[in-house]
C-alpha cells in the first residue's frame, strides 16, 4: 500500500517526465531499439543543460542574487518602486539565470518584502506581484538562448547565431517589458486608490530600507573565489551555447569543478528534466520513422508552427511541445517564437510557472483559486498581445 502511494506521488511530481519515458516506451514497440536510437539523443543540448544547471545551484547557494535584489530595493521609496524592482528582477535575471532559478530566487524573497509593508497591503499585493512575478520570468527569458530549456534546445537545432536568435525575439521581450512596466504603474495607482497616498510612500520606504539591510551575503575570501570560478564556468557555458568551445571539454571542466568546489551542487541538477528531454528525443526519432505519422504532422503543423506550438505548450508546456514538433518541421524560427508564447496560458504552460504556485499554496493556501484566476487572466491578456504582434512579424 505504501509503495502504491509512493508511486502515485512520484507520478503526480514528475508528470512530464512519466509521460515521456510512456511515450519513449510505446514508440519502442513500433520501432524495435537498434544502432539508430544512439542517434537520437542531442547529447551537446543535455551536456550544456547540466553543465549550467550546476553553475545556476551554485551561483544561487553563494547568495549573491538576493544580495543585487536587497541593493536595488534600499535605494527604492515607494510602493511603486518595490514591486517595479520586484517585478523586472524576474524579468531580467531570467535571461541568464534561467525562468526557473529566477522564480526560486526572487518569490520566496518577494513574501520577506511584502511581509515588511503591513498584513493588509501584503495580503493585497502578494498575489498580484507574484503571478506578474511569474509571466515576467516566462517572458524575459525568451530573449537568450540559456533563459530556458526549450530555447537551449531549438537554438542549436535553427543553427542561428546568438544575434539572429536575439533578433528574432527582441521584439517580443520589447512589448512584454512595456506591457509589465504598465501593469506596475496600474498596480500602484489601485493600490494608493484603496490606502490613501498620504503616508503610503514613507512607509514603504522604510520596508525597503529594512529589507536591504538583512545582509545574508558576506564577501568573504570563500565566497569570493566560489563566484570568480561559477562566472568563468558560466562564461565557458556560454561559448560552448556559441558554438565557439567544444560542449565535451566544457562538460568535463564544470564537472570537475564541481566535484572539487562542492559537490553538494549535483544534488541541485534537476535530473528529472534532463531524462524528460532523453525520453522525448527517444520518441521523436521513433515517431520519425514511421513515414504516415510524419506525413500527418507535418501537414497539420506546416505554416501553423506558431500557433501550433502555443495550443500543444497549453496542454503538455513548453518544453515537451519544442521537443516535441521539431521532429516534424524545418521552421525552427517559428517554432522558437510559438514555444516562448506559449509558456504563457495555463499554468502548465510553462513548468516554471508550477514553481510559483507551490510557493503561493504553501503560504496562502486558502487563496489558491484567486491566485490561479490572477495568474491566469494575466497571462491572457499578455499571450493576446504577443500572438497579435506575432501575427503582424510573421
Amino acid at each position: 500500500m505504501r509503495r502504491i502511494k509512493g508511486l502515485r506521488e512520484f507520478f503526480k511530481k514528475e508528470t512530464v517526465l512519466c509521460a515521456a519515458v510512456l511515450l519513449a516506451l510505446l514508440s519502442a514497440l513500433a520501432v524495435p531499439p537498434d544502432r539508430e536510437y544512439a542517434a537520437y539523443i542531442d547529447f551537446r543540448t543535455l551536456s550544456i543543460l547540466f553543465g549550467l544547471m550546476c553553475v545556476m545551484a551554485g551561483l544561487q547557494k553563494t547568495g549573491v542574487f538576493a544580495w543585487i535584489a536587497r541593493r536595488l530595493l534600499g535605494r527604492v521609496k515607494s510602493s511603486r518602486g518595490i514591486v517595479f524592482v520586484l517585478v523586472l528582477l524576474c524579468f531580467f535575471f531570467s535571461m541568464l539565470i534561467t525562468n526557473d532559478v529566477a522564480l526560486i530566487t526572487f518569490v520566496p524573497f518577494t513574501f520577506t518584502v511584502l511581509e515588511l509593508l503591513g498584513e493588509e497591503r501584503r495580503r493585497r499585493l502578494v498575489l498580484p506581484v507574484t503571478a506578474m512575478q511569474t509571466i515576467a520570468a516566462n517572458l524575459g527569458s525568451m530573449l537568450t538562448p540559456v533563459g530556458n530549456p526549450q530555447n537551449l534546445y531549438l537554438y542549436g537545432r535553427a543553427g542561428l547565431s546568438a544575434g539572429e536568435f536575439l533578433a528574432l525575439m527582441l521584439p517580443y521581450t520589447v512589448l512584454s517589458l512595456a506591457l509589465l512596466i504598465f501593469w506596475v504603474m496600474l498596480q500602484a495607482r489601485m493600490t494608493q486608490g484603496k490606502d490613501g497616498k498620504a503616508g503610503a510612500e514613507e512607509k514603504d520606504g522604510a520596508g525597503a530600507a529594512e529589507v536591504s539591510g538583512r545582509e545574508d551575503f558576506v564577501l568573504s575570501g570563500q565566497t569570493l573565489r566560489l563566484l570568480s570560478v561559477y562566472l568563468v564556468l558560466f562564461l565557458l557555458c556560454l561559448l560552448a551555447v556559441g558554438h565557439l568551445l567544444p560542449w565535451q571539454a566544457v562538460l568535463v571542466i564544470v564537472l570537475a569543478a564541481v566535484l572539487i568546489m562542492d559537490r553538494r551542487v549535483l544534488a541541485a541538477v534537476d535530473y528529472s528534466l534532463l531524462l524528460t528531454f532523453a525520453g522525448f528525443f527517444v520518441f521523436i526519432g521513433n515517431m520519425g520513422r514511421i513515414p504516415a505519422f510524419c506525413e500527418f504532422l507535418n501537414r497539420i503543423i506546416t505554416g501553423r508552427e506558431v500557433y501550433t506550438a502555443v495550443i500543444a505548450s497549453q496542454v503538455i508546456s513548453n518544453v515537451p511541445a519544442a521537443l516535441l514538433l521539431s521532429g516534424f518541421t524545418e521552421n525552427f524560427e517559428s517554432l522558437i517564437v510559438g514555444t516562448n508564447l506559449g509558456g504563457l496560458g495555463t499554468l502548465i504552460a510553462s513548468m516554471a510557472s508550477l514553481i510559483s504556485y507551490k510557493y503561493v499554496a504553501a503560504r496562502e493556501s486558502g487563496r489558491r483559486g484567486e491566485y490561479v484566476r490572477i495568474f491566469t487572466l494575466g497571462n491572457i491578456c499578455f499571450l493576446a498581445a504577443l500572438l497579435t504582434l506575432a501575427a503582424c512579424l510573421i
